[in-house]
């Protein structure tokens, strides 16, 4: 299913010249652009969740203690760390 959607001229043009550099159709351009747009997005939310999370001393605290129990688990039961050469 595809839809219309209207822009400036001046954003059809950038989104024209953009894909043809790329060789690739606007509509993957847009998806493309959108996709960024949308992990941004993600990013940038769950790092005023985090934010916000530390202005709570207790809650942050909290968090820290998490963390540290997490670290425990991290080389659990290995004996050498597959990721070094």
């Amino acid at each position: 299913m595809s839809v219309t959607l209207r822009v400036r001229k001046e954003t059809h043009q950038i989104l024209r010249e953009l894909a043809a550099r790329r060789g690739v159709p606007m509509t993957e351009l847009v998806e493309e652009a959108v996709e960024h747009l949308r992990r941004q997005d993600l990013l940038r939310r769950g790092n005023e969740d985090y934010a916000r999370l530390r202005e709570d001393p207790e809650a942050w605290a909290e968090e820290l203690g998490e963390r540290k129990l997490w670290e425990s688990t991290l080389m659990d039961g290995l004996e050498d760390d597959p990721w070094e050469e």
